[in-house]
Parts: C-alpha cells; sequence; structure tokens
C-alpha cells in the first residue's frame, strides 16, 4: 500500500478540532475539582500564582517534590490568560489538558496518515477521542493529556523517520527536531516516561530489523542538546533552590518505590492493563483484541511493525511496574487505535479473509457486558446517591443499551465501518452527557464543594481562610475551593482556634466530633453548629458526614 506523502489539507484537522472540543468540553465548566491528583496539582498552580515562586512546587506548606513543573506552568499560564485570578473556578486550570487532549488528537491523524492511508488515521483518532479513559483525562488539571500530545509527537516523528529509513529516503531535519522537542517538553511534564517509550521502540525495532541504523537518523548530537535546552534549565534552578532537595526526593520518594511495590495503595499484578482495556479503550476495545491478532500477522509491514514496536514493549514495561493507575498506559493507546482502525478498514473493503474477521466471542460478550454496566451506571450513581433520577439519566442509560445492541449486532453482521461509526458517535454523546450534565448534579458525591459552599456562607472573618479550620476530612480539594491559608488541624487545637475569635469557623467530621465537643466544653466556649452537611467521600470509599462549628452569639 502506498504511503500517502500529505494529510490532503487542513479539512481533517478542522473536523477533528471541532468535534473534539464538542465531545470533550461538556464537564469543564460544571465539574468541581476531583480528588485528589487534579486537585493536588491546580493548589500547586494557584500558589505559583499567589507566591510568584514558578521554580518550587509547594502544596500549602508542603514541598510537593513529585513530578516536574511543566504542567503547573501551563495550568498558571492558563489561569493567568484568563484573568480569573484570584478565585475558585477550576476551569482554568483543566484548560491545559483539554488543549492537550485535542492536540492529541490531531498528532494522531498525522502520524496515522503517514503510517496508514487517511481513512484510517481519521478512524483511529476518534477511536482514541472516545475512549473512556481519554474521556476522562481531557478533563482534569494534570499531566496525563498534555504527556499523551508529547508522547505522540515524538513517536508520530520517529514512525515517520523509521519509514523513511525503509524506503532508503534522505535524512530530513524536520522530523528530528519534531522527535527532540517533544522529548524535553515530555521530560519537563513527567520526567523519563515518554523517553522510556521510544528508547523500548527503537530497541524493538532495531532487534526486528536487525538494524541499528535508525539511531544515527535521529542525530543525537543535535537532538539531546535540544532535547537538554528545554528540560534543564528548570531542573538547575530548583536544584539550587531546593539545595539539591526535589531530585532527590522525586527518586526515592516517587520513582523508585513505584518500582518496588504498589504505591498509596495502587498496586496490581501484570495484567491490570489488559483487563481495564476492555472498559478504558471502550468503544474501540470491540476492535482492539482481533486487530492485535490481525497485526502480529502482518507484523513485517513497516506501517504495523512501527505500532506494534510502540505498543507492546511498552505496554509490558507498564504492566511490571507494580504502582499501576489506569492513566499510566495512555502513551500506548494512539498505536492501539491505529491497528484497530486498520483493521475495521481493511475488513470493511473485503481485505481480510472469513476466518481473519471472525470476532472472538468471549471478547464481544465482555464488551457487551461492560457497555451495559456504562449504560446502567449513571442511573446506578444517582440511586447510591439519592440524588433525583432526572431525564437525562435515563435517556443516557437507554442510548448506551440501544448503542451496545446495535453495535453488537452490526459488528456479528460484518458491518465493521457502520459499526464503529455508531460507536463513536454513541460513546462520544454518552460520556459527553455523563461529564457534562449527570456527574456534576449528583450532589453527595462532592462533599468539597458541599462544605466550601456552606463556608462561604458563613465566614465572615477579614482572615480569609485562615478562620477556617478542618478536623478529619483532609482532601485536597477542600483546599483549592476554601483556600491556601485553610488549616487542617486535630480536635483539640481545632477547639482553640475557634475560641480564638468569634468570626472563627471548624469544619468537623463525624468520627472526630466527640473529641471536638469535649475540647471546646472543656475551654468554656460556647458555640454552635451551624450547617450539617453528609456526602460520599470517592477518595476513600466511605459515607461521611460534617459539621460547621462557630461560636454561640
Amino acid at each position: 500500500m502506498p504511503l500517502p506523502s500529505s494529510t490532503r489539507g487542513p479539512l481533517p484537522y478542522l473536523v477533528i478540532l471541532v468535534l473534539g472540543w464538542l465531545a470533550l468540553a461538556p464537564g469543564i465548566l460544571s465539574l468541581p475539582p476531583v480528588d485528589r491528583d487534579e486537585s493536588r496539582y491546580a493548589q500547586a498552580a494557584k500558589q505559583m500564582l499567589e507566591t510568584g515562586d514558578f521554580v518550587r512546587i509547594r502544596f500549602q506548606e508542603e514541598p510537593r517534590h513529585k513530578k516536574p513543573v511543566g504542567i503547573y506552568w501551563l495550568e498558571a499560564a492558563s489561569v493567568w490568560a484568563t484573568g480569573l485570578f484570584p478565585g475558585a473556578a477550576i476551569w482554568p486550570y483543566r484548560l491545559p489538558s483539554l488543549l492537550g487532549a485535542l492536540a492529541a488528537l490531531m498528532l494522531t491523524y498525522t502520524a496515522g496518515s503517514r503510517l496508514f492511508e487517511p481513512r484510517s488515521a481519521l478512524l483511529a483518532t476518534g477511536f482514541l477521542g472516545a475512549s473512556v479513559l481519554f474521556a476522562v483525562v481531557a478533563r482534569q488539571a494534570h499531566t496525563d493529556a498534555c504527556l499523551l500530545a508529547t508522547a505522540v509527537a515524538s513517536q508520530g516523528a520517529l514512525g515517520r523517520i523509521y519509514l523513511e529509513a525503509r524506503r532508503g529516503a534522505p535524512r530530513r531535519l524536520g522530523p528530528v527536531l519534531m522527535f527532540w522537542a517533544a522529548e524535553g517538553v515530555a521530560i519537563l511534564i513527567k520526567g523519563p516516561v515518554i523517553p522510556a517509550v521510544s528508547l523500548l521502540t527503537l530497541l524493538a525495532l532495531a532487534v526486528t530489523d536487525r538494524d541499528w541504523g535508525l539511531w544515527r537518523r535521529l542525530r543525537p548530537i543535535i537532538g539531546v542538546p535540544l532535547a537538554a535546552a528545554i528540560a534543564a534549565p528548570w531542573f538547575i534552578a530548583v536544584s539550587f533552590a531546593t539545595d539539591g532537595g526535589f531530585i532527590a526526593d522525586a527518586v526515592t520518594t516517587d520513582l523508585l518505590p513505584k518500582l518496588v511495590s504498589g504505591q498509596e495503595g495502587h498496586g496490581a499484578p501484570p495484567g491490570y492493563y489488559l483487563v481495564l482495556m476492555m472498559l478504558a479503550f471502550w468503544p474501540a476495545s470491540l476492535f482492539a483484541w482481533p486487530a492485535l491478532i490481525h497485526a502480529w500477522q502482518r507484523r513485517l509491514e513497516p506501517s504495523v511493525r512501527f505500532c506494534l514496536a510502540w505498543l507492546i514493549p511498552a505496554w509490558v514495561m507498564f504492566e511490571l511496574v507494580p504502582t499501576k493507575l489506569p492513566s499510566y498506559v495512555l502513551p500506548t493507546y494512539p498505536a492501539l487505535a491505529l491497528l484497530s482502525a486498520d483493521l475495521v478498514q481493511r475488513a470493511a473493503a473485503g481485505a481480510l479473509t472469513p476466518l481473519e474477521h471472525r470476532w472472538p466471542r468471549a471478547i464481544g460478550t465482555l464488551w457487551l457486558v461492560i457497555s451495559l454496566a456504562i449504560a446502567a451506571a449513571p442511573l446506578g450513581l444517582a440511586m447510591l446517591l439519592h440524588s433525583t433520577v432526572g431525564a437525562a439519566v435515563i435517556v443516557l442509560a437507554l442510548l448506551a443499551t440501544a448503542l451496545a445492541g446495535a453495535v453488537a449486532t452490526l459488528a456479528y453482521r460484518k458491518r465493521w465501518r457502520m459499526a464503529s461509526a455508531i460507536a463513536l458517535l454513541g460513546a462520544a454523546m454518552i460520556l459527553a452527557g455523563t461529564f457534562g450534565h449527570v456527574l456534576p448534579r449528583l450532589d453527595g458525591l462532592w462533599v468539597s464543594r458541599a462544605a466550601a459552599e456552606s463556608v462561604a456562607r458563613h465566614n465572615r472573618s477579614a482572615e480569609g481562610a485562615a478562620a477556617i479550620a478542618s478536623v478529619g476530612y483532609t482532601e485536597p480539594s477542600l483546599v483549592f475551593l476554601v483556600g491556601t491559608r485553610l488549616k487542617f488541624l486535630d480536635a483539640e487545637a481545632a477547639a482553640r482556634h475557634l475560641a480564638a475569635a468569634n468570626d472563627h469557623l471548624a469544619l468537623v467530621r463525624d468520627r472526630e466530633d466527640g473529641a471536638f465537643r469535649r475540647a471546646i466544653d472543656a475551654a468554656g466556649t460556647p458555640y454552635r453548629v451551624l450547617d450539617s452537611l453528609e456526602g460520599f467521600n470517592y477518595s476513600r470509599g466511605e459515607w461521611i458526614s460534617l459539621r460547621l462549628y462557630g461560636q454561640a452569639p
């Protein structure tokens, strides 16, 4: 199959941009800050703006020596550009993720158009953009969406260099500069993750092709200094600012523990990502397993070989690392999407034998079960949280059920393109409705939002957030919504805080309530309950109750 030399004009990019925005923007404004990573990232970026210190990363008074500064700079710049600082709106902090997600989609199309044909590239972009995991990361203020954009930029450039090498084409500097610049930005966002993916891809291609010449075509003498020029200045600055503490802590308390054991309760055995892929890559997960089987049969073709070299070694690496979060494997999803789209297009064109495009029944059945679970999830959440079941929830459940049935029927009848088109359209509508309409209205899910609103109604102190103490409830979203100077205290210290001024407030969790009352009674301070709240703390998987206390008049 001839390799297209262009992406056929700007129209596909305009389509991707518009449809991607329509699918991913719902929920950016209305979803409250999500615990815990998103709220920590956003709060640290907010503190950069508050203090003017754009080198050191802090969460309240605690140094945050975990990830490099790239995402914090992007979020701080986004907030500054919108002119909404100071304030507690979360959406400006999410804009870099939304823009990074859109960039990742357009870069996937660019890479796919060179590896396969444009129609497959466009379908692969849809598979990636409509997936559950992508929909989640595009709406949250953390590293994953922007990191994915750097991954597709570097791997897309590497794929172009590889195909040119296989054709014996002259070396070109543009893809080389793109590769190394993307690597430098990726390091500034999340350290060595994307360089590791690229290195594994290079090693896999060198071993399978028995040719190490691709490394020379990358011109490391030019490229390594370029990547270093992007990433090194901040690493040098933060090393001086923290006396080497940032890098030492990042390695010893974040990176190494992830490699040794499941950090912060996020451990899982190998195979975790394979199982999770059926949900995280939904709805295209229906096509993924047959696509992998078919790709392995065609592994001698350069485009397919490159995607397998991108996908398999990195996936194995993520499976072997003990600490696992769903988003870790996201940098491999564009390759999976490209292979899945190529399968659908070839099957629709009759390029596969009947035996090759029979879907494994177990995978199809599992996909159908997951689809029905997704259909029932909004309704189940509303009932669990004792929220009103509105018409939108019912409509989404019915739509998802109809989608599952239609796609399964069409796939069984081997109408591949129609099945994939309906899957993409339905998934985009379902996910947009869930994130944009259903989840923000599940009040029981957003304890920090309710607590911050209650505090705002009752706080009359000139000290602002410094007048508020929280006992037993320490979620980062509360800090972001109430203010950096919010105090996390034990019951006795909170009783002293409440007694110190008649406009001080204390937010107390149910299990700390008895100790707090005993301490405030012992101090002889008259008090009253200003508000009572109840909700589900999804970070800990438990129901909690909060009371807001103030001095009695």
